[in-house]
């Protein structure tokens, strides 16, 4: 089998473009057919290519913080990605940089010889517009609802409906969806609870909420709508870069996403990730 592997490197960072080198030269005398995406293509003797461009690829190895793993994720869909961790935490990115060349040449071997990779599917979440038809970028880590602005007059009142009952209806500065996966970012912040990766669940989390409820653990598959008032526009956000301005009264539907990211390689260890969070 003639692998095909992408390799994205944080932005700027002379680390991650080493080891993106090293890859490169090694995946590509192992007979791989490998690009990098252009800015680290400006640093590299490879092929750049745009990142949405390894989207079906067989591999696409990304090497950074959690953050440059959701920007692939965004980009790729349910392409198989490795995560090579320079960051500090690393839920996402399990693989250390020493670690990188050994755990990615093996990944390749068994591509070549089997055709493909056991990986662990990571769900997204998908937000549409009910009044008016749009849809938002699939989400990895939340979908968050809130108002002109987080802070002191710029909130909106936001009714939380699950499988069409009523949850809670308050003046807050918003309300945000998460994964298990996104239960440790913005979620975390905003006092929701940790929730273990193997949990298929979502968490309901109000955001300084005047009239708050306790963040709600649901199944995967409810029917969840926000529904935005009080306010002449607001935002519905996916992973804090994706925004679609709303003009209330609006309503907002969240349901799974039809594709989740599939991440392959060794896993991060949850528990021992904690200790890094302040």
């Amino acid at each position: 089998m003639d692998v095909a592997v992408g390799i994205v490197a944080q932005r700027n960072n002379e680390r991650a473009q080493a080891l993106a080198a090293t890859l490169v030269d090694t995946l590509e005398h192992e007979g791989a057919r490998v690009v990098v995406d252009e800015l680290t293509g400006e640093a590299v003797d490879a092929t750049a290519v745009p990142v949405a461009a390894m989207a079906g690829r067989d591999l696409v190895v990304s090497i950074g913080g959690d953050g440059t793993l959701l920007f692939v994720a965004r980009e790729v869909g349910s392409t198989p990605i490795l995560g090579v961790n320079l960051g500090e935490v690393g839920f996402l990115n399990a693989v250390a940089p020493d670690d990188a060349l050994a755990v990615v040449t093996d990944l390749v071997a068994d591509l070549e010889e089997t055709g493909t990779v056991e990986g662990r599917e990571l769900a997204r979440l998908q937000a549409t517009g009910v009044d008016t038809e749009w849809t938002l970028e699939p989400a990895l880590n939340e979908v968050v609802v809130h108002g002109p602005r987080r802070g002191h007059g710029g909130g909106a009142t936001i009714e939380i409906r699950v499988d069409g009952q009523q949850y809670a209806e308050s003046h807050a500065d918003g309300v945000l969806v998460a994964t298990p996966t996104g239960s440790t970012a913005y979620n975390l912040s905003e006092g929701g609870p940790l929730v273990h990766p193997s949990a298929d669940v979502l968490v309901v989390t109000q955001m300084a909420a005047t009239e708050s409820m306790p963040p709600l653990v649901v199944e995967p598959d409810s029917e969840l709508t926000l529904t935005v008032s009080g306010t002449d526009t607001a935002y519905a956000i996916s992973d804090g870069r994706n925004r679609q301005q709303l003009e209330p009264p609006a309503t907002v539907s969240i349901s799974l996403a039809d594709d989740a990211v599939t991440l392959v390689g060794p896993q991060a260890n949850f528990l021992d990730g904690l200790d890094k969070l302040e």
